[in-house]
């Protein structure tokens, strides 16, 4: 009789596991289905523009002008390229330098001090940092190049901005990289006679360059999915620069024009599919950013684990014979690479202030003297070369630090004036110049419930099925792939598909639930892949102890490792949540509106949210500084704090931490 009954609750609990196991599985489907559904649906959305104006008319054009049916987005491209680029080139000096100075030169201690300092850039949404240069960088820049800059908006703006955007990301995972090299590599170098800034340049650098090359790219990969920020300072012009290197030139994004023109073009014309088809065009660069991203990635790891030069990257591609003949001629090969380089860089700069003749003969001078300075510090004793490198290292970390410092300070100086009782609590008048942004907060906290509600059970089921149930197959394959290619899709693309999915062909409208739709979407990646990495953490030991006790699959995944790690998957959510509240330009497609005189209670109704209501104030409404400064302020807290939380959350998970 017990035996009966020990195997039917044993079948019991067998037919509940595989229910559990299936039921994940078909949630974890619902990742996958996402990207394809916004591929889809921007490729259905592309097919009249590729038909109308042909794809090869369409990237070379010349002329953007919708007005007279020209769809030509070569400048457009060229323009995000450029901003792109310039950014890469602000950042990379500045994070590399500063992820030395973290990784290699302060103790762990000011480490653990300066690394989350840096985080806070990633914390601030992107249309305070558009705020921020419209108020503080295009005027200064307008200060020190007056006869280039006749208003201050150019891709130089942005391309600072941008740079100033993408520092966390070269700076977290550059440190990351550095910090895994083994340190019997250090200790091996110390050991040898070498100094520490020897051994940061010949060994330490040299193994994590992989690591500081994806952090590299995926810095690119922020920078030309950006949209806010990047079209309240570059201009918004459509033409090539003339020429091609004039950094005081206007020049518009692809994103940018999304942003500008989506929101007042006629559904179904050629206009809109253009649109969809410029998008796709975004898609394609950002893909391409993360898959090269991805393939260095791997090969950093093949490197550590196998040390194979056969599974490297490079040998892969580049033949065996080629490989040797560039060892051979390496150094010759560095040293005209860099001359050549140096020579056009300093003549485009120069050529910008003075004659084309006069401009080759200062890059020349230019060149002498930096190969001076280069052959003078090889006299320099190795101590003195690495003052002088921890030194540079230390000051690339003081410009952030002063950049961070600057843009927080002057948002707080300026909006804690702005906030009274007066204005978090009554509605906007005069078009925003007076009133409260009270409509415009609870606008927010709606969209961040909303987007909880949606995301956040979906993200923890996905992410409990690939840690807890999905084996090595194609089908998991293909739900990780599709999660990664959801991660790295740039938020604008989010407010389209959302566009032509949710309020056109659903005919749902602009709405909140729209907008929590789309914005779920975009946090979803973080929530699966926090989950997922919290629940591989915890210890297989806690989990055979489950078992022994007669515990089935789903009861020890669900009672036990899902509590012991709810710490790591609340920290996600939040991370994710910070991240929604911050967003622009997906809810400017889908929920939002500029002006709202009273609150509505249906999910169906539009919202005034902050972020937007930010974006309307600064572009908009001339004479509103006051009620910028607070709207800025008030959303700086709210994000802000989210990911304070956060950190709190996971500091105090990982003390708890027994195992």
């Amino acid at each position: 009789m017990k035996l009966d009954l020990l195997c039917k609750k044993g079948s019991r609990e067998n037919h509940r596991d595989k229910a559990s196991r299936y039921s994940l599985a078909a949630v974890s489907f619902t990742a996958a289905a996402i990207i394809f559904f916004i591929i889809a649906f921007i490729i259905a959305n592309s097919a009249a523009a590729i038909l109308d104006i042909g794809i090869i008319d369409f990237l070379t054009g010349n002329v953007w002008k919708p007005s007279a049916n020209l769809y030509g987005a070569f400048p457009i491209i060229i323009g995000t390229l450029l901003v792109t680029f310039g950014s890469i080139l602000f950042a990379i000096p500045l994070g590399i330098g500063a992820s030395i100075f973290i990784s290699e030169v302060v103790s762990d201690r000011v480490r653990n001090i300066l690394k989350p300092v840096c985080e806070i850039f990633a914390g601030i949404p992107s249309v305070v940092y558009g705020f921020f240069g419209i108020i503080i960088l295009v005027p200064f820049l307008k200060s020190v190049f007056p006869e280039h800059l006749d208003y201050g908006y150019s891709w130089l703006t942005g391309s600072i901005l941008l740079g100033i955007m993408a520092l966390p990301t070269i700076i977290s995972i550059s440190d990351d990289s550095m910090r895994a090299v083994p340190k019997s590599y250090r200790e091996a170098s110390i050991a040898m006679g070498a100094t520490r800034w020897e051994t940061t340049r010949k060994i330490i650098i040299p193994s994590a360059i992989s690591g500081i090359s994806a952090a590299v790219v995926l810095g690119i990969g922020r920078a030309i999915g950006e949209t806010m920020a990047v079209m309240m300072v570059t201009g918004n012009t459509a033409l090539v620069p003339d020429p091609l290197w004039n950094v005081f030139e206007m020049v518009r994004t692809i994103t940018a024009t999304l942003a500008l023109e989506m929101p007042n073009v006629v559904i179904g014309s050629t206009h809109y599919s253009a649109l969809f088809l410029l998008a796709l065009v975004l898609m394609a660069m950002v893909l391409i950013i993360n898959v090269i991203a991805k393939l260095i990635v791997e090969n950093t790891k093949k490197r550590f684990m196998k040390n194979n030069e056969k599974d490297g990257l490079i040998s892969r591609i580049v033949p065996k014979s080629t490989r040797k003949c560039i060892s051979k001629y390496s150094n010759l090969l560095k040293n005209i690479i860099m001359i050549v380089l140096l020579l056009s860089f300093s003549y485009m700069i120069v050529s910008l202030f003075i004659s084309p003749i006069y401009a080759v003969a200062c890059a020349f001078i230019i060149l002498a003297t930096m190969q001076a300075l280069r052959y003078g510090s090889k006299k320099i004793n190795s101590m003195q070369r690495e003052k002088c490198s921890h030194l540079a290292c230390a000051l690339a970390m003081i410009c952030i630090i002063a950049i961070l410092a600057i843009l927080l300070s002057d948002i707080i100086i300026k909006g804690i004036p702005a906030i009274s009782i007066d204005f978090l609590t009554s509605y906007p008048s005069n078009a925003g110049l007076s009133g409260g942004i009270y409509p415009a907060i609870v606008g927010t906290l709606k969209l961040i419930a909303g987007t909880l509600a949606i995301a956040f059970p979906l993200g923890v089921l996905t992410g409990v099925y690939l840690s807890e149930y999905a084996k090595d197959s194609r089908y998991t394959r293909l739900i990780k792939s599709a999660i990664g290619i959801l991660n790295g899709t740039p938020s604008i693309v989010f407010g389209l598909f959302g566009m032509a999915a949710i309020v056109v062909y659903l005919g749902i409208g602009y709405s909140l639930i729209g907008g929590c739709i789309t914005l779920s979407f975009l946090i979803l990646p973080v929530i699966i892949k926090t989950t997922e990495e919290s629940i591989s953490s915890i210890p297989n030991e806690i989990r055979e102890a489950s078992f022994a006790m007669g515990a089935s699959k789903w009861d020890t995944t669900s009672k036990v490792v899902l509590p012991a790690a709810f710490g790591g998957v609340l920290t996600g959510a939040i991370l994710g949540l910070g991240r929604a509240s911050g967003e622009t330009a997906p809810i400017m497609f889908t929920a939002v509106v500029a002006y709202q005189g009273s609150m509505s209670s249906s999910i169906f109704d539009p919202i005034m949210a902050l972020p937007y209501h930010l974006y309307y104030l600064a572009s908009e409404v001339p004479g509103s500084m006051t009620n910028q400064y607070g709207t800025a302020l008030v959303l700086l807290i709210i994000v802000l704090s989210m990911f304070t939380i956060a950190s709190v959350i996971r500091h105090f998970y990982s003390k708890s931490i027994k195992w």
